[in-house]
């Protein structure tokens, strides 16, 4: 798969880093609104198949490796099985919101009925969100990657 005309590569460039920061907010705020890492990591990976179309997957393949993929998308499983294991550790029940109450950086309980919506609030969910989407962002891009690529290579031949 070659890359497509100028005009599809300029309009990719400039939508993409909305794209990505977007599926970036969905990941970060999936507590506190519909979405998380599985629906903000798709999003993400969404925009990357984006410039796989425009640039074509030979360029694409030059500049992100197979191998980056599935290092991201193993410590992304990693992360969410550490902080998993944290809750076992340090809480009494399964993914327990252990940093919540905590005098950490994540701050202190907020009051019961306040209807705050702080990002720091949710203890380990952002956390795990993140996890969560960096596998998914990966698994999803990397998937999308191997077959474009072997259809370049089938188109070759």
């Amino acid at each position: 798969m070659s890359g497509m005309s100028k005009i599809v590569k300029t309009i990719t460039s400039i939508s993409i880093p909305f794209i990505l920061i977007y599926g970036l907010y969905v990941i970060a705020h999936g507590h506190l609104t519909p979405g998380g890492g599985f629906q903000g990591g798709a999003i993400f990976a969404s925009g990357l198949v984006m410039v796989l179309v425009a640039y074509g997957s030979v360029w694409t393949m030059e500049k992100i490796k197979e191998k980056n993929l599935t290092m991201l998308e193993s410590l992304g499983a990693f992360c969410f099985i550490l902080i998993a294991f944290l809750g076992l550790v340090f809480g009494t029940v399964f993914f327990n919101n252990y940093l919540v109450g905590s005098n950490s950086i994540f701050g202190t309980v907020p009051a019961a009925g306040s209807g705050l919506a702080d990002i720091n609030t949710a203890g380990v969910i952002p956390l795990m969100n993140f996890a969560v989407g960096l596998k998914v962002i990966a698994g999803l891009f990397a998937i999308v990657l191997v077959m474009a690529y072997a259809i370049s290579k089938k188109e070759e031949k």
